[in-house]
């Protein structure tokens, strides 16, 4: 059922859109207020006058360097202004930006290094060992250039220099003019796919322009607004977040990580009006033994990147009755941002993602072929039409090719839309292991279990967690005869793995169940360990 067929009412009205570079959001935001606070981190304190200064001092420092349109730059690093900066300096200069955790170990850093082709990169002076082993022990022909945080650099870094240096030696004028198209590449985060290792995706100065002013638009975002940053930068929700505050003149205040007890002092130290989050942060706070009233200037707790349970969203609105706490949904492929709750608390629909953002088109179809709209409340796979969403995968035409038909998006998620137009998402058709927000792509675990030279079959399943959402299984067949136990391979892999990543448990079976033409039956797998834990229930 097309979103016209409901109450027009409720539907975000067509919006314009700029065609603009990127960077242009910032310069225009600091045009009109040149002194208000942009970011603030730690005791560091910038205006929107000084944030343009230094992303022209690095666009400049890069162009010296010699990036130029279309190159890429990985960041490595976790939430710091080195980040933001260096993000929109590069898009000033055409330069694209491939995000990388930076939880990640060496075969992970390998792999996005040379997958993405990247010229250079910008690390955190803690992952400087990490990326040193990562380059002893493999070729990357292509990345000319390291640049560092901190003041100084060790010795055996070649081609290296620290952002400091780069900042003090470079102009903070405006960089050499580049003729940016908004259909140009900006971006390069990687997104995991069911099947293979992640897969880079592109999203253009008009995708990230728009989901910015989209998610503005639809918060009613302004200059008197302060958000609390502690959403990973790397990750997509991250970089809508540091765009759309720059864009819309407001504050933003960056945590490097996650601390419940400082970022409830943050909320009263600096005014906080908008707290974004994801599920297992909002049962945290649910279930806080602590008042919240230091949160008494949060408008909006904005949950995103995994489906909230609607028990500890209720507890927490319960606690804060005077603080909206609402959910969206998004993905990495739509820049990431779909559907949000109106603005009028009245009409919020507390176990819905919402409605359609601004210029942004739904259709729940069949899950079979993908081309049958399925009537209103039914269940069907969600697909999305906007200029958010990208243009496809790096180096992938057949996934691509699965991912766009016909200009729609097929997200892969099972969604219904109820009589007045909201989004209600209720299962996955991917196989996606989603971890606190976080998608694990079994695939990619399974490669690496069978790495194991005792391991002969291997499937990966999400087992679900009350906190996490999911936690990673592994149901291995071991070699006959070997003295090699479950949790032998458990610390095999989880030694290659980033954090999120991670291995919960393994379980050694007879067999791994597949189809006659060898694809892995992960469903069948997931039915026979709810099985299990309602029988342990039951006996319990």
């Amino acid at each position: 059922m097309s979103q016209n067929m409901f109450s027009p009412e409720l539907f975000r009205p067509t919006i314009d859109l700029p065609d603009v570079p990127y960077d242009q959001l910032l310069r225009d935001a600091a045009a009109r207020n040149p002194e208000h606070r942009a970011i603030i981190f730690h005791e560091l304190i910038y205006t929107y006058r000084e944030v343009v200064s230094m992303v022209n001092s690095i666009a400049n420092g890069l162009h010296e360097l010699g990036l130029r349109k279309g190159d890429r730059i990985c960041l490595f690093l976790a939430n710091r202004p080195e980040y933001i900066i260096t993000f929109i300096a590069a898009a000033s200069i055409g330069v694209v930006v491939s995000p990388m955790n930076p939880s990640y170990k060496e075969r992970e850093v390998t792999y996005q290094l040379s997958d993405s082709g990247a010229q250079a990169i910008l690390v955190q002076q803690e992952l400087i060992p990490l990326l040193q082993l990562t380059l002893a022990n493999s070729d990357f022909p292509h990345l000319k250039h390291i640049i560092a945080t901190g003041t100084q650099l060790p010795e055996g870094l070649p081609n290296a220099v620290t952002f400091a240096e780069l900042m003090r030696r470079s102009s903070p004028k405006l960089p050499p003019h580049v003729d940016i198209s908004s259909d140009d590449l900006l971006a390069l985060p990687y997104s995991s796919g069911t099947t293979g290792l992640p897969k880079g995706t592109l999203l253009t100065h008009r995708n990230l322009v728009a989901n910015n002013l989209q998610f503005v638009t639809s918060l009613s975002l302004d200059i008197a607004d302060i958000a609390l940053l502690f959403l990973p930068f790397y990750h997509i929700y991250g970089v809508m977040l540091t765009g759309s505050f720059l864009a819309c003149g407001g504050t933003q205040v960056i945590m490097e990580r996650f601390d419940l007890i400082r970022s409830l002092e943050l909320c009263e130290q600096h005014h906080v009006t908008y707290y974004f989050a994801v599920p297992p942060v909002i049962l945290g706070l649910a279930n806080a033994p602590i008042p919240l009233d230091k949160m008494k200037t949060v408008r909006y707790i904005f949950s995103g990147a995994a489906p909230l349970a609607i028990d500890p969203a209720r507890r927490l609105q319960e606690k804060l009755p005077d603080t909206q706490v609402v959910q969206g949904y998004g993905l990495t492929e739509a820049s990431p941002l779909t559907h949000t709750q109106p603005a009028d608390r009245s009409v919020v629909r507390p176990s819905s993602v919402g409605l359609p953002v601004h210029n942004t088109e739904q259709k729940i179809v069949d899950i079979e072929t993908g081309t049958r709209e399925i009537p209103q409340g039914e269940q069907g796979e969600l697909i999305i039409r906007g200029p958010q969403v990208m243009q496809g995968y790096w180096n992938a035409p057949e996934e691509t090719a699965r991912a766009l038909r016909n200009g729609w998006l097929y997200t892969g998620d099972i969604a219904y839309i109820d009589s007045e137009g909201y989004t209600y998402v209720v299962d996955r058709k991917k196989e996606m292991i989603k971890y606190k927000g976080f998608g694990i792509a079994p695939a990619e675990i399974e490669a690496l279990l069978l790495e194991h030279t005792d391991v002969l079959e291997a499937a990966v399943i999400g087992i679900p967690d009350d906190e996490a959402g999911q936690l990673v299984k592994g149901l291995i067949v071991l070699r006959p005869g070997t003295a090699t136990t479950p949790i032998d391979i458990l610390t095999f892999a989880n030694g290659k793995l980033a954090g999120y990543k991670r291995i919960h448990a393994v379980e050694a079976i007879d067999s791994i169940p597949k189809t006659a033409s060898g694809k892995i039956l992960r469903r069948e797998l997931a039915e026979r360990e709810k099985a299990k834990s309602q029988g342990a229930s039951n006996i319990s």
